[in-house]
């Protein structure tokens, strides 16, 4: 049957390909005023009319008869979906996608730029609030300003100065000059470092990240040939700049051939495919620890799994270690994370599994799934002090705006403390410069 939008589709490919309707309803042997009456749905059409249409317009039958395109409805009400006050009406993405299917696009391209605009806020909020080095040089260029002024007052205001101190304070603004100078150019290049969205590597970690990111977390050569295939992955790798990082990518990797000695990846595969994304199930099945089969899982390629996850471990101190980041949770770089999170909760309560269902400031829709657990770093149970290493691994969740099913009830938390908008929090390490803002 078709589809009731059929005629804006065919407007839709006519415009794309420059065409004026008066010559396109010539070419199929129709009024103007009849084929203006089929692009404004006015008239139901099919058969060897739509055929003919579809001919001149150099598409396939099946793209006009479809009606509005299934992906840019589902990203329509997904940007519905980030305006709860618009309200929850499912019907209107395909409608207004397939009515005004150019406008669609715009609106979401708008979205995902806005999306883009404001993880890059968070990121830069959370650099130019906790990164030591900038903070450092920003404090040096003050100090440096500060010097200069003073100099130039006490020649402003002592007219009768004597000749060799105003040697010497013309000198000291020459110099403080030339170091101001300087400052200002080392702040530039230390900047120039990172990219548009703050991710370049400054430090070995941030080396780290980008050369796991870089492969999806995933090395088949592990997986075949265990840590044999460590020092040609490492030697290979453009993003490890330092020894130090090079260093680390080997220690993340042996730990990685390890866990996949462990659970090897066939049988990893089959327990997801059985299991899905329980891991506890999936522990069951192949044998193995929680702590292996959270990282297991955060490793394997993105085919066997049925939605990304992500990973964030953690030693004793709280300090994150490593990190697989995942659409729908974000955390900071440089700050401490959220307090509230499991991940700092299970270092309290080791060997105890967890599963909490999160819901992070600024992201009202969505909620993250989270499988924790703490365990001793030695895992043979043989080092005199008990060090601990928390995991927690992360499942968004997406809710669509018709799901009536019964969800969890959800954990309030944040990103970091600065830049959370939960103005009333138990575990808030200092005052939030949006959540003044949010409460007006």
């Amino acid at each position: 049957m078709q589809n009731q939008l059929t005629g804006t589709t065919i407007r839709e490919h006519r415009q794309r390909i420059g065409m004026r309707q008066a010559e396109l309803a010539r070419r199929v042997g129709i009024s103007a005023s009849y084929f203006n009456q089929i692009e404004h749905n006015r008239r139901r059409i099919g058969g060897k009319l739509l055929s003919d249409i579809a001919v001149a317009l150099g598409v396939d039958l099946a793209v006009l008869a479809e009606g509005a395109d299934p992906r840019l409805t589902e990203m329509l009400r997904d940007a519905q979906a980030s305006e709860p006050g618009l309200g929850g009406d499912y019907e209107v993405p395909e409608v207004f996608s397939g009515r005004f299917p150019a406008w669609a696009r715009l609106l979401v391209a708008r979205h995902r730029r806005v999306q883009t605009l404001e993880h890059l806020a968070e990121a830069l909020t959370d650099r130019l609030a906790h990164d030591s080095q900038l903070g450092d040089a920003l404090h040096e260029l003050l100090s440096t300003v500060t010097a200069i002024r003073s100099s130039a007052s006490i020649l402003v205001d002592e007219p009768k100065l004597e000749p060799v101190w105003r040697d010497r304070f013309q000198r000291n603004i020459i110099e403080d000059s030339a170091r101001l100078s300087r400052g200002a150019q080392g702040l530039v290049d230390y900047l120039d470092v990172a990219d548009a969205a703050t991710t370049g590597a400054t430090l070995p970690r941030e080396e780290l990240e980008q050369f796991l990111d870089e492969n999806a977390h995933h090395f088949p050569g592990l997986e075949a040939d265990g840590t044999a295939a460590i020092e040609p992955l490492v030697a290979g790798a453009s993003r490890l700049n330092s020894p130090q990082s090079r260093e680390m990518a080997r220690a993340h990797l042996r730990a990685c051939a390890r866990d996949a000695a462990k659970i090897p990846l066939q049988g990893m595969a089959a327990a997801v495919a059985r299991h899905g994304l329980d891991p506890p199930g999936i522990a069951r099945t192949v044998g193995a620890d929680l702590a292996a089969v959270l990282r297991r899982l955060a490793t394997l390629p993105a085919a066997m799994l049925p939605t990304p996850v992500g990973l964030v471990v953690c030693d004793a101190s709280g300090t994150v270690t490593s990190r697989k980041q995942v659409e729908g949770f974000s955390l900071p770089r440089y700050s401490g994370a959220c307090p509230l999170l499991p991940l700092f909760l299970s270092l309290t309560q080791p060997l105890r599994p967890m599963r909490r269902v999160l819901q992070q400031s600024g992201r009202d829709r969505d909620t993250i799934l989270t499988y924790t657990i703490a365990t001793p770093m030695d895992e043979t149970g043989l080092e005199e002090e008990f060090a601990l290493r928390a995991h927690m691994l992360i499942i968004p969740q997406r809710k669509r705006p018709d799901d009536t099913t019964p969800q969890d009830v959800a954990i309030r938390v944040g990103q970091t403390c600065r830049i959370c908008m939960v103005s009333e929090c138990r575990a808030r390490r200092e005052p939030s410069i949006l959540a003044r803002a949010a409460d007006g």
